[in-house]
């Protein structure tokens, strides 16, 4: 099932990976995030590929890491390897231009991986969250470098502190998206804007992604980030707000 929640096709040098699992508001689980890691990672070695465009089938985006994975792991029930690591670290090492159709609403990693890509385009109703505290948990993605960075600290604050929501058209405003757009735009403006830039100087447009991105501060802050979230976990302030999500879910 998770090949089918995660559909990754080409169209000419653009690399599309399409969240799908909207029965779920397209949440992440462990199996997903292995299936996204290895295609942009194959992506980075393949020539035919310029581009990664990230979008989604449903009314939202993504929902951020499935609750009940992360339930399994503070327990310790969880079994196997976690590919969330992995997949964080490919998005932050990528070469290649990264493009974003957000069609609808984001929530945790699914609105901190925006941070990573280079363009950004979101539907105006949509609504991005981090209830990373509200779980008990911390940043991750490198977001508490990367949205202060680029929101500066009071708003990035109010987000992850107050658990305020970031607008479509407020993520436009403030500089984390391209352009805010009717839903039924989205999808097909980030796919002009991932072919424009497939068509031009691939090694240039490589370097200057390079250069405009300081790769080794963002995993630097990332591993920071992912050895204090793996311990709040284990917490009771996090065991408890997973078992409240769950039980309203039922």
């Amino acid at each position: 099932m998770s090949e089918d929640h995660i559909i990754v096709t080409r169209d000419g040098a653009v690399l599309e990976i399409r969240f799908n699992r909207p029965d779920k508001k397209n949440a992440i689980t462990n199996a997903m995030y292995g299936i996204i890691a290895d295609a942009v990672a194959s992506a980075q070695t393949d020539d035919d590929v310029r581009v990664i465009l990230f979008t989604s089938n449903g009314d939202f985006f993504s929902a951020g890491n499935d609750i009940k994975d992360f339930a399994a792991q503070s327990t310790g029930a969880f079994d196997g390897p976690r590919h969330v690591g992995r997949f964080l670290e490919e998005v932050i090492n990528a070469e290649k231009p990264i493009v974003a159709s957000v069609q609808g609403h984001a929530v945790g990693v699914g609105t901190t991986m925006l941070f990573q890509c280079d363009l950004v385009y979101v539907a105006d109703h949509a609504r991005l969250t981090v209830p990373f505290i509200d779980l008990g948990v911390v940043p991750e993605n490198a977001s508490s470098l990367t949205m202060v960075d680029r929101l500066g600290h009071t708003r990035a604050f109010a987000l992850f502190g107050l658990g305020e929501p970031l607008t479509g058209k407020d993520a436009a405003a403030w500089g984390l998206a391209n352009a805010a757009l009717p839903a039924a735009e989205v999808e097909s403006r980030a796919r002009a804007a991932a072919q424009t830039l497939a068509a031009k100087p691939p090694q240039s447009m490589r370097h200057t992604k390079k250069l405009m991105r300081d790769r080794e501060a963002l995993l630097a802050r990332m591993r920071d980030e992912g050895e204090i979230f793996a311990k709040r976990l284990q917490s009771p302030e996090a065991m408890q707000a997973f078992s409240a999500f769950l039980q309203r879910k039922a």
